[in-house]
C-alpha cells in the first residue's frame, strides 16, 4: 500500500501505462509492416522473392503482433496491480483509473483478432 496519500502516485502509474500503450502499438504495427514485406517483396521482384523470405517475414510479423498484444496484456495486469495498492484517498473524486486497463486490453484483444486476420488470409 502507498503512504503517499498523494494523487500524484495514481497519474504516475497511469503515465507509465499509457507508455507502455504506445509499445505495444508500436510492435502491433511494427509486425504488421512485417508481415506485409514479404507480399511488397513479391511485388517488386517476383523472380527474386523465394518462399522461405515471404514465410519468414510472415511469422516474424506475427511474432511481433504477438509480443505487442502480451505486452498490452501485461501492462494492464501490472497497472490493476498499482491500482489495488493506492488507498482511495489518492484516486481524485469522479475519476475513472480503470479506463486504461479497458483501452489496453482491447488494444491486445484486436492484435489477435488482427494476428487470426492473417493467419486466416495465409491459408
Amino acid at each position: 500500500m502507498s503512504d503517499l496519500n498523494d494523487p500524484r502516485v495514481l497519474f504516475a502509474a497511469e503515465r507509465t501505462l499509457l507508455a507502455w500503450n504506445r509499445t505495444s502499438l508500436a510492435m502491433i504495427a511494427f509486425g504488421f509492416v512485417v508481415e506485409r514485406a514479404g507480399l511488397l517483396l513479391l511485388v517488386i521482384a517476383p523472380e527474386q522473392a523465394q518462399s522461405i523470405k515471404m514465410s519468414l517475414t510472415f511469422w516474424l510479423g506475427l511474432a511481433f503482433i504477438l509480443l505487442g498484444a502480451l505486452t498490452a496484456f501485461y501492462a494492464s495486469v501490472q497497472y490493476a496491480r498499482v491500482l489495488r495498492s493506492l488507498n482511495p484517498v489518492e484516486f481524485p473524486v469522479g475519476y475513472n483509473a480503470r479506463w486504461g486497463i479497458v483501452v489496453n486490453v482491447i488494444v491486445g484483444l484486436l492484435a489477435i483478432v488482427l494476428i487470426v486476420a492473417l493467419f486466416a488470409d495465409r491459408i
